[in-house]
Order: C-alpha cells, then sequence, then structure tokens
C-alpha cells in the first residue's frame, strides 16, 4: 500500500529537486567542455586521431580508478565525496582558460587536464548513481531515473549549444564558465539535508572493492544489460568525430557542431521526458534490445548523409533510442543493488559505460585515421547491429524482464519451475 510519501510528486521531494538541478549544472559543464576541447584540438592539429586522444585521455584515469571510487562512495558521505569532484573538475577547467587566455595551450596541456578530468568523474559518476535510490521512495524509483535523465538531456541539449556560441569569444570564456558551473553544482550538492546514508565503516579489502564485480555477474539480466550498453556505446563512437562532420563533411562552423551535439541529447530528452510520466509497461528487456538495434541504424545512416538536416534527424533517432537502453539499464540496475553496495555496483556500471564512450572516442579517432571518417563510423554502426543479435542469444535473462515499476519484475523463461509466473527480484 503506498505510503503518503510515496503519492508525493517527485518535484515535492526537496532533496531529489536540489539533486536534479546540480546534475544538470554538471552536465552542461562537462558538455560545454566537450566541445571547446573538441574543437580546439582539431584547431590546432586537423588530426582525427588527436581527437581519439582526447578519449583515451579521459578514460585511462576513469578506467584505473572506477573499483576504488565505488569503495569510497560506499565508505564515506556521498555529498562529501561529489563536493571534492566538483573542486577538481574546476581546477582543471580552470587551468584550460588560463592555457587559452595566456596562449601556452597545447594539444599535450589539453590531454594532461581532460586526464585530470576524468580522474575526477571517475569518482562523480558511480557517487551520483549511488546517491540517486537515498533520495525518493523505492517506488518512485524508475520516474526519478528517467526525470534525472531527462535533466541530463535537457544539460546534453543546451551544453553544447552553449559552449558552441561562447567558443566564438574565444575558448577560455568556455572554460570559465565550465568552471562556474561546476562550483553551483557544489552548492546545490552541500544544501542536500537529510537523507544521504550514514558512511559504513566497513574494512577496505581487495574482496569488498571487488564485490561489485561479483555481484554484477551472478545477476546476468544486469550483466547482459550493461555489457549490451556497453558495446553498443563502444562501437558507435561517433560523437568524437562530429567536429571532423561538422567542418569538412557538412561545412558548418562552430556552431553547427554545437547544434549537431545537441540533436542527441533531443531525442533523448523527448523520450526521457515521456517515460518520466509514462514508464515502461511489459517486456522491457526487449524493448532495450529493440532501442539498441535502432540506436545501431541511425550510425549508419548518420555516417552515410551529406545533408545537415539529415544528419541531425539522424542524431536525434541515435538519442532517442539510446535512452530507451539507458533507462531500463539504470532502473534495472538500482533496484537489484542494495544501498550498501551501490557504490560499487555503480562504479562497475560507470566503468563499463561511461568510461565506454571515452574508449569509443579513441576507437573512433583510430578507425577514422586508419580507414577514413565515413567508413569508421558506417562499420561502427553495424557492429551495433552485430552486438544486438548476439546478446539475444547469449543473454535470454535480459529479454526476459518484463516490468520495471517499484520493483523488477522477471518474466519466468520456458522450462522454469515457476512457469507462468512473474519472479520479483530483490
Amino acid at each position: 500500500m503506498p505510503t503518503p510519501d510515496q503519492d508525493r510528486p517527485l518535484y515535492a521531494h526537496r532533496a531529489f529537486v536540489l539533486f536534479w538541478i546540480a546534475r544538470v549544472a554538471a552536465v552542461v559543464a562537462h558538455q560545454m567542455l566537450a566541445v571547446a576541447v573538441g574543437w580546439q584540438v582539431y584547431d590546432l592539429t586537423h588530426s582525427a586521431l588527436d581527437l581519439g586522444w582526447v578519449g583515451l585521455a579521459q578514460f585511462l584515469p576513469a578506467f584505473a580508478l572506477a573499483l576504488a571510487a565505488g569503495h569510497v562512495a560506499d565508505r564515506f558521505d556521498r555529498r562529501r565525496v561529489l563536493q571534492l569532484c566538483m573542486l577538481g573538475e574546476a581546477l582543471a577547467a580552470t587551468g584550460l582558460a588560463l592555457g587559452s587566455r595566456q596562449g601556452w595551450i597545447t594539444e599535450w596541456a589539453i590531454f594532461a587536464l581532460i586526464a585530470a578530468v576524468g580522474a575526477a568523474r571517475a569518482f562523480q559518476m558511480p557517487t551520483m548513481q549511488a546517491l540517486l535510490p537515498a533520495l525518493v521512495p523505492r517506488a518512485l524509483l524508475a520516474r526519478a531515473v528517467a526525470a534525472n535523465a531527462s535533466g541530463t538531456q535537457i544539460a546534453i541539449v543546451a551544453g553544447p549549444a552553449i559552449g558552441g556560441l561562447l567558443y566564438v569569444f574565444g575558448p577560455g570564456v568556455v572554460y570559465g564558465s565550465s568552471v562556474a558551473l561546476f562550483i553551483l553544482t557544489g552548492i546545490g550538492i552541500h544544501l542536500i539535508r537529510g537523507t544521504h546514508r550514514v558512511p559504513t565503516h566497513e574494512a577496505a579489502t581487495l574482496r569488498s572493492v571487488f564485490d561489485g564485480i561479483h555481484f554484477i555477474r551472478a545477476q546476468k539480466a544486469v550483466l547482459g544489460a550493461i555489457s549490451l550498453d556497453l558495446f553498443a556505446v563502444l562501437l558507435g563512437g561517433a560523437a568524437a568525430l562530429l567536429p571532423i562532420y561538422a567542418r569538412d563533411i557538412l561545412d558548418t562552423g562552430p556552431w553547427g557542431l554545437g547544434i549537431l551535439r545537441s540533436s542527441i541529447a533531443v531525442g533523448g530528452f523527448a523520450v526521457a521526458v515521456w517515460l518520466a510520466h509514462h514508464p515502461l509497461g511489459r517486456h522491457a528487456g526487449r524493448l532495450m534490445f529493440g532501442a539498441v538495434a535502432v540506436f545501431g541504424l541511425s550510425i549508419i545512416a548518420f555516417g552515410l548523409s551529406r545533408w545537415f538536416a539529415v544528419s541531425v534527424i539522424a542524431l536525434i533517432v541515435m538519442g532517442a533510442s539510446d535512452m530507451i537502453s539507458v533507462i531500463v539499464r539504470q532502473s534495472l540496475v538500482q533496484l537489484k543493488t542494495p544501498d550498501a553496495m551501490r557504490g560499487r555496483v555503480s562504479a562497475v556500471n560507470s566503468l563499463f559505460i561511461g568510461t565506454s564512450n571515452q574508449l569509443g572516442e579513441f576507437e573512433s579517432g583510430v578507425t577514422a585515421a586508419w580507414f577514413g571518417v565515413v567508413p569508421s563510423v558506417v562499420v561502427g554502426g553495424m557492429g551495433t547491429l552485430l552486438v544486438v543479435a548476439l546478446w539475444r542469444r547469449w543473454f535470454p535473462e535480459l529479454a526476459a524482464v518484463d516490468r520495471l515499476e517499484g520493483d523488477a519484475v522477471i518474466a519466468a523463461l520456458p522450462g522454469n519451475a515457476r512457469t507462468g509466473a512473474a519472479q520479483k527480484s530483490d
């Protein structure tokens, strides 16, 4: 029976509203950095491979620190961890701003400072994911995930557009604006009261650090969802090549790059807003497979397009299909994970998904340098379709995921002892 707290709308939960605002500010800052760094690096080097190095510079520290970050998120006050992350990212962005304004910036300086951002994000991403379930009742979690995703998409729409426009005044202006937003995020997190979990004093052991991996391996549906997203994002890293498409293929300037980056988020935002008010009903696992297949097809369409409008539409479809996959995955992971392990499990999730964005950018940069920009994007989309076909066969537990409202409900598989009845996970 629903409690009065569960009947309240999401916006009536003050802690969630503060978290939502802070999350949006942080993502806007990251997106502005991505536009400025991508354009500045390509302007300095005219090299697709160097765009790939930007992704690798963020991936390596995130990969190295991911498991430790999850353990930190489960042992310490998650608000304080997030505030320290914002401080680190603000300092790195300050370095980018000063280097650009004073004229000493080089591609190697950018790689180093972006690596510092990647290190801070290694702690930020799992900690934010682990904090969210503590801000709303469990019955509202799926809607909170969708609402949080819609805020993220707003930021991904606004961030590149703002960054592209501000770049007209120089990259230092973009980086300085990012600094202000990182500080705003830290203030918003500080204002959250009374809902963060008490930090645990569990001893730090090698086994406890790896508990997140062991947990995910035992949950086949979760493993399938995370790994499906991993390979789809890894193969579909066309975003790293958007500066080349904007400048050399579609013949636009920084404003065009901002629109292209924002287009992915427009599709994602529309789907996230819809799902925040109309949660997925039946067959969530099958919908995830279908969405990732559409994601692959839209990558192919974008790669082959020579018209700006068609490219924008393909990116909108890409973002919409990806958002369905994101919401199914995040809801499934959060609903099946105990709070005491959410940091470590979220860290593994971030390692698979968040860092795969940067690794996918590196892969796209390398293959574009080897085979050309268009073949790189098209082959990536075809690879995504192959992954969908293989994962559909290898992870029937994911295809059997049914409802994601309140509790994750797993439909009985043929041959199970409980045929005909739904199985609820803890």
